[in-house]
């Protein structure tokens, strides 16, 4: 997976995950068209401790993908439900208040 912590001062940070095999694709589902760039996703390689450990301390996440939003799930942040489907790829924004 890819990961990227977004900083902004006097906000919340966005952390934006997504699987390895879609950075820099687009997918398309409907009149949904998502460009899934390294410009919010990142370059670096996070493993599955990496984002779980940054998904348990993020108010603003965005994850695109099976194995990344199959981590939310697993840690109770989201359910299925709570995805929406770009084509086959599954997208949840989770927010914390």
């Amino acid at each position: 997976m890819f990961m990227k912590i977004h900083h902004s001062p006097g906000c919340a940070d966005v952390i934006a995950v997504c699987d390895a095999e879609l950075l820099n694709t687009t997918i398309t589902g409907g009149d949904l068209k998502v460009q899934i760039h390294e410009g919010f996703y990142g370059t670096r390689q996070a493993n599955a401790d990496e984002v779980r450990a940054a998904l348990n301390k993020g108010d603003s996440i965005n994850l695109m993908g099976e194995r990344a939003v199959a981590i939310a799930i697993e840690l109770g942040l989201a359910s299925r439900a709570d995805c929406i489907m770009i084509g086959s790829v599954p997208h949840v924004q989770i927010y914390r208040l």
